[in-house]
């Protein structure tokens, strides 16, 4: 894959690059409509594939919390064409990596020594190449190391790349501004803290320990005195990713142990640590034939307050649905409904939250405590539910965008769970419940 040799880091120079592939979204809908004009049938499809292959390389040049954008989209399967889902995934783990004189000048400018210098050995061509950084592999004292390098003005682009980007996640999902502005808040802070590394590190090292009593599940060591607030040392993991490793065709046995080390994982987070995991795509986790699952990356990490654990998994509970004023109550609280709402309004957004939440939460309502996640019937369900949903005229017109923002990466860790135990075709998964699950509210 071709280095990069700089990253644009000024607002200026950042703002250019992303005005010149506005220009060329622009010539790519005048050469469509030029092609109908003169008889010819291009397909919508041709469309998104042009488009999407030039956001991608304009982004990529950029890293970034802009790369990360399309990166958390691509876990989206149900609202994205797939042009863009092929394109945006490749920002998990094939972005284009930074040439070695930027990766030294990195490793000057916080340890003012080269990557050479404090390790036995150092592979200067990175092995992986994400949106925010990329991965080295080294040794020292007879360990294989995985160094992990922030791209450089990752952390100072934040709010201006938010605002840029604004535009293409209004084209590319068909939303207004005002649905996507509610969000971008709890965006902006999740991806400055994920530019903290010493935050990571902290955070690394608690959730691996609290985790480490989960069956199946690997963790890698963290070395504090080859990392600071740009670079993060830790041992290397050996394993596969997602793609590579359905290649191997695995048992279903494996598979399913593997999944459900993954269902394990989040689900004691969520109910127990209080703090999960929130970045859940295939490039950070390593999976093997002994049917162990290797964890990486706690770079994006959701704290989950008491009030908002409660509100949000008190539907989980069968109890719930049967107390109309519980249920009122906390639609309120989680922004389902408005006080601006009139009756009709909140009789059908009630409507519509019930069957959505009666959809997602289905693996917890299951009788026999198993279920099936390679049945994609379900999956179908769901993105079909999606879709009629966004035609219809109360929501089309609705002038409040539904939803609390502090559920933004709670249902995005769900969205990609969900999502890797489909792909993995695990068909029984013993789903753990918490305690309090079926007692009465």
């Amino acid at each position: 894959m071709k280095e990069q040799n700089n990253i644009p880091t000024s607002k200026v120079a950042r703002a250019t690059k992303f005005v010149t592939t506005g220009i060329k979204i622009g010539g790519n809908y005048l050469k469509h409509y030029a092609k109908k004009a003169v008889g010819m049938n291009p397909t919508k499809e041709e469309l998104h594939e042009d488009n999407a292959k030039d956001i991608y390389n304009s982004l990529s040049q950029l890293k970034g919390s802009a790369l990360k954008v399309a990166q958390m989209l691509s876990m989206d399967k149900n609202i994205l064409p797939k042009a863009y889902v092929d394109r945006f995934t490749m920002a998990q783990y094939s972005a284009p990596p930074l040439s070695a004189p930027l990766v030294i000048k990195t490793f000057q400018k916080f340890f003012k020594k080269n990557p050479q210098e404090l390790y036995d050995s150092f592979e200067i061509e990175a092995t992986n190449a994400a949106s925010m950084g990329q991965v080295h592999k080294a040794t020292k004292n007879g360990k294989n190391l995985a160094v992990k390098i922030q791209y450089p003005g990752v952390a100072d682009s934040i709010k201006a790349d938010l605002k840029m980007v604004k535009p293409f996640a209004s084209m590319i999902l068909g939303l207004p501004d005002k649905d996507i502005d509610k969000y971008l808040q709890e965006v902006e802070q999740k991806l400055t803290e994920e530019t903290d590394y010493d935050l990571e590190l902290r955070r690394s090292i608690e959730i691996s320990k609290a985790c480490s009593v989960i069956p199946n599940l690997v963790f890698t060591e963290y070395y504090p005195e080859l990392s600071c607030q740009k670079i993060l040392t830790m041992d290397w993991l050996e394993g596969l990713h997602l793609k590579e490793f359905l290649l191997t065709n695995p048992s279903q046995e494996v598979r399913n142990q593997i999944g459900q080390a993954l269902w394990e994982f989040y689900n004691f987070q969520m109910h127990t640590v209080r703090a999960v995991h929130a970045d859940p795509h295939p490039g950070n986790f390593l999976m093997r034939s002994d049917g162990t699952l290797g964890i990486i990356d706690f770079g994006c990490v959701k704290e989950i307050p008491e009030s908002i654990y409660e509100d949000y998994f008190c539907v989980i509970n069968p109890y719930f649905y049967a107390d109309k004023e519980k249920m009122r109550e906390v639609f309120y609280k989680m922004e389902f409904l408005t006080k601006k709402d009139s009756p009709k309004d909140i009789e059908f957004f009630s409507g519509v939250f019930n069957q959505l939440i009666s959809l997602l939460t289905r693996p917890y309502q299951n009788e026999s405590e198993v279920f099936d996640f390679s049945d994609d019937a379900y999956f179908q369900e769901i993105y079909e539910f999606g879709e009629s949903l966004a035609k219809k005229p109360e929501i089309m017109n609705s002038k409040e965008a539904r939803g609390s923002k502090d559920s933004l990466y709670i249902n995005r860790t769900f969205f990609g769970l969900y999502s890797i135990l489909n792909e993995l075709r695990c068909n029984h998964i013993h789903i753990t419940r918490p305690d309090w699950l079926r007692e009465k509210m």
